[in-house]
């Protein structure tokens, strides 16, 4: 094998905040829960190099867990555009029903106004995976980051790869292996 890739992924903490709500990448991470911290710390491999998104959730989260991150704009969110900051009720409100329901219907191809689809996201992650370097490689980010790394190892249309769910402060792990993958775990 040319090079192998162990990746550590993390989503970050829960966001600090109203729920319903497509948060913004400044929206502050909760966390108080010191005995999930430690417990995830604890797995996770030393001398690692570690990565996060520009949000602030994921610069929280990895801080808190010891860890000193390089931002990497490609392992960012799904860019929601004028959707961002906003309630999911106030934007079904304002379309309608029906077409609220149209774009979930395929979220996976759609955009939402001014920003991308989650086909865009996994070819953005897609660019940030082939920069990595061999060895262990710690990923703070986000579950639709993760679920975007599943896409791309699984070979997964982006419909299919949503239905993943990622909880907060879970472990996935994901190795590459030359041009092959193998996911050892996902929401550990």
């Amino acid at each position: 094998m040319d090079r192998e890739t162990y990746l550590w992924l993390i989503r970050h903490a829960p966001v600090d905040g109203p729920r319903g709500v497509i948060h913004a990448p400044d929206a502050p991470a909760d966390l108080d829960d010191a005995a999930t911290f430690a417990a995830l710390q604890a797995r996770l491999p030393s001398g690692a190099r570690t990565i996060c998104s520009p949000a602030r959730r994921t610069r929280e989260t990895a801080a808190r867990l010891g860890l000193t991150a390089t931002e990497d704009d490609a392992f960012r969110e799904q860019d929601f555009g004028t959707w961002t900051g906003r309630r999911h009720s106030e934007i079904e409100q304002e379309l309608g029903a029906e077409a609220y329901r149209a774009f979930w219907q395929s979220p996976g191809i759609n955009r939402p106004p001014g920003g991308e689809s989650f086909a865009d996201q996994i070819a953005r992650a897609r660019v940030g995976l082939a920069r990595l370097p061999p060895g262990d490689v710690v990923l703070v980010v986000h579950s639709g980051t993760i679920r975007a790394i599943l896409a791309i190892a699984l070979e997964l249309a982006p419909e299919h790869a949503l239905r993943f769910v990622i909880g907060p402060l879970s472990l996935t792990r994901v190795d590459r292996l030359g041009k092959a993958w193998r996911v050892v775990a996902v929401n550990g």
